[in-house]
């Protein structure tokens, strides 16, 4: 099972707005990716400089299909609208 996990830090201008908005469309993701096993969207309640305010964790079969899940245009539209809200992101791709 391969784990991809992503941190996004937002920026401040409408932070709670694009907040709900990225975890409504992240979360139609699994529906319209078959290659997607698994997706789990937290909105963090943690503060300080640490402290990121979304997280995504997903799980696919193969590395192969986090690659298609990565290319896919349902995937391209969400992280295009996620790179204009966000001020920094970090991401852990591992084998469980």
């Amino acid at each position: 099972m391969i784990v991809h996990i992503v941190m996004f830090k937002l920026k401040e201008e409408n932070k709670q707005a694009n907040l709900v908005m990225i975890r409504a469309v992240l979360e139609q993701l699994p529906k319209k990716i078959k290659e997607l096993v698994s997706m789990e969207v937290g909105l963090s309640f943690a503060e300080g400089d640490r402290a990121f305010d979304l997280s995504l964790y997903s799980t696919f079969k193969t590395k192969e299909d986090l690659a298609t899940y990565a290319s896919h245009k349902e995937h391209i539209k969400v992280v295009d609208f996620i790179k204009t809200v966000v001020t920094e992101s970090k991401v852990v791709d591992y084998i469980h």
